[in-house]
């Protein structure tokens, strides 16, 4: 029996969306039980057990987190949304306040977990287009989007937490054929709007869905890694040629631009912002690759390939 097969419960909260689910599925398979904290009541799955939890207060859930291997918090509200007063408090309530109530579960836990991951956002990085960013050498920037990171993994951090490791994931946008982001680009393509977004020259970091749930198993095995880690593939690239790619797997060979005057309209119209498409994020995984994580997709076209068609045969 491997190591993973021989390891405990994972704990993960807001876990009913997209990557929830694909985290559910990879430990799943490793016969890991999965115990997923939501606010909505569900019924039980192949792949989890669902405990109703409000992200506020100290309840009956919190058992779920004694003697667990890990936990993993996922909540927060989308940031696919025009950043007004109201949606700007939602960004940030729906981050902190489940946050800061794992944090004060965990201090009172008699076994509380071994190791407590929590999301964050590679967006945390400044724009950059000629210098990548890992743990070491990014530059923190600026703005709202940097802001709720900054405050995220701080209310994780500042629980002094004597018996259970604190990483807090520096997310980029995770790729599968489940997920919006993937559904998104993919349906842009195909009606022929997959040309350069802007300017073109934008970094894209990503990671395929494999590879983000592989990484956060990586994380509980590797007692050495605290701190942020960032879950990106190790080559990210430019707009235009992360769209070239999509256009070629998806087989339609042209696809019009959208200069950067007509994203500002367009991402107004449907209520989101185009910082999300415009800045530049070359963020890549310096402490999973110095661990030794290998990654099973560090390319873009191989992919993007594996996740339109399915594995090659």
């Amino acid at each position: 029996m491997s190591a993973v097969e021989q390891r405990g419960t994972v704990v993960i909260a807001g876990g009913s969306g997209y990557l929830g689910q694909v985290l559910a599925r990879h430990f799943t398979r490793f016969a890991r039980p999965v115990v997923i904290l939501t606010r909505q009541p569900q019924e039980p799955n192949a792949f989890a057990r669902f405990v109703q939890w409000d992200g506020q207060t100290i309840g009956p859930w919190t058992r779920e987190l004694e003697n667990a291997d890990a936990i993993i918090n996922l909540s927060g509200r989308s940031v696919n949304c025009r950043y007004n007063e109201k949606n700007r408090k939602e960004i940030y309530e729906s981050r902190l306040r489940p946050t800061h109530v794992l944090g004060q579960a965990i201090i009172v836990c008699a076994n509380p977990p071994k190791v407590w991951l929590n999301a964050s956002s590679a967006t945390i990085y400044k724009n950059s287009i000629d210098q990548p960013m890992d743990e070491h050498s990014g530059e923190i920037g600026e703005g709202f989007s940097v802001d709720v990171c900054r405050q995220w993994e701080k209310t994780m951090f500042d629980f002094p937490l004597k018996f259970t490791r604190q990483v807090a994931l520096r997310i980029t946008i995770v790729f599968g054929r489940g997920g919006a982001a993937f559904q998104t680009f993919q349906r842009v393509v195909k009606i022929g709007l997959g040309g350069k977004m802007g300017p073109g020259t934008q970094y894209m970091s990503w990671i395929h869905e494999d590879d983000f749930a592989r990484a956060a198993d990586w994380i509980i095995e590797h007692e050495v890694l605290k701190g942020p880690v960032n879950l990106a593939s190790p080559n990210p690239l430019p707009n235009r040629e992360f769209m070239r790619v999509f256009r070629k797997v998806c087989r339609r060979p042209v696809g019009l631009p959208a200069p950067t005057w007509m994203l500002g309209l367009g991402t107004r119209l449907l209520g989101t912002e185009a910082e999300l498409i415009l800045k530049s994020r070359r963020v890549v995984p310096g402490r999973l690759q110095a661990t030794g994580f290998q990654f099973k997709f560090p390319k873009w076209p191989e992919a993007l390939q594996n996740i339109v068609r399915g594995p090659a045969s």
